[in-house]
């Protein structure tokens, strides 16, 4: 999670528009950022999707049709997210939104070449199926 930096603009208004799966966030400097929620999903902070180092990064597939069931707010200084896919261990921090919002066009088009490179897909019912697990089922005597 970015840090709380006490030079970053605070959030002046808060939206979340369903229809267009939209975050809007207004701060106190006049910025006013419309963050998709597919955007958001990608880059959450969490440990599951930046990893716990540098280059431990996992790409998110198949985001594209993400919702934001509930946002809650975490003290003063962020909000948690609850994503329809059951992601909801991101803390978004006033600072943390507003970096990605004012990079969110480098960072979308970043997304989208890695995910070019890895052969990936933003939607989800182009995912292969998930692999089996280790072991099988266990029912079965060889």
């Amino acid at each position: 999670m970015a840090g709380l930096d006490q030079n970053t603009p605070r959030p002046t208004g808060i939206t979340l528009h369903r229809a267009s799966r939209v975050l809007e966030i207004a701060f106190d400097d006049g910025s006013t950022f419309r963050l998709p929620f597919e955007f958001l999903r990608v880059y959450s902070p969490s440990a599951e999707v930046r990893g716990h180092g540098a280059g431990q990064e996992v790409l998110q597939q198949g985001k594209r049709d993400v919702d934001i069931l509930g946002l809650e707010p975490v003290g003063n200084y962020a909000v948690k997210p609850s994503f329809s896919d059951g992601h909801d261990s991101g803390l978004y921090s006033w600072d943390y939104l507003y970096d990605i919002g004012r990079r969110q066009d480098a960072l979308w088009q970043e997304y989208l070449a890695r995910l070019a490179q890895a052969g990936g897909t933003r939607d989800p019912a182009e995912l292969p199926p998930p692999a089996p697990r280790a072991g099988g089922c266990g029912g079965h005597r060889h």
